[in-house]
């Protein structure tokens, strides 16, 4: 599975931003983001307008966890009709996306390997595939004791903020699609998807 191996704090530094890619730890004093910020010396740099659609487009790669060439595929997918929403909307339902909005995992990383390491039932079904996307009324649910104690763990540690697309049975650790999101269910990323589809329409 190809994936990136590189640190995740030194991409939000070069994005300027956070993008909480490490999940709870992002929200702690062990961020290192706020400690590096703004040490840089000169003048800002003035971004072009293809520099702008550019980041718009490493920042969305890096909060889903998506190579090059999976990102396109998935922007290739989407761009029949509405593509700047459309997009969203695929990516949030990617597997491994579910299983963080269900708060089974940290941060979409973790989900992901929860994911390739076989734990995860989509309707009684093992699946593996963290590019999976889930339907309306399909239940996920943890496979095994290994499995059931990490999410155990991740769920007895917070209050999961469940997206309103999904249900949660937290005793069975059941998480339910109630139906497909929508562009309106991603207020939380920050990140203007319309300059993506100007950049890959060039």
């Amino acid at each position: 599975m190809a994936r990136h191996i590189g640190p995740q704090c030194k991409r939000c530094r070069s994005m300027g931003e956070k993008l909480f890619l490490k999940g709870d730890k992002c929200f702690t004093d062990a961020c290192v983001f706020p400690k590096r910020v703004g040490k840089a010396t000169g003048r800002p740099k003035k971004l072009s307008h293809y520099s702008l659609q550019l980041k718009e487009k490493q920042k969305l790669k890096a909060i889903y966890g998506l190579l090059e060439k999976q990102f396109r595929l998935t922007f290739d997918r989407a761009r029949k009709k509405n593509p700047a929403d459309r997009l969203m909307v695929s990516l949030e339902r990617r597997l491994d996306n579910t299983i963080f909005r269900l708060g089974f995992a940290d941060s979409r990383v973790q989900a992901r390997q929860i994911i390739r390491h076989g734990h995860i039932l989509v309707n009684d079904k093992k699946v593996n595939i963290p590019s999976y996307e889930v339907n309306a009324n399909q239940t996920i649910a943890v496979k095994d004791k290994k499995g059931q104690a990490l999410v155990k763990k991740v769920l007895t540690d917070k209050e999961p903020a469940v997206a309103d697309w999904l249900k949660l049975d937290i005793d069975n650790m059941i998480g339910t699609v109630l139906r497909l999101p929508t562009r309106e269910d991603v207020k939380d990323i920050p990140v203007n998807t319309q300059l993506i589809v100007e950049l890959y329409s060039k």
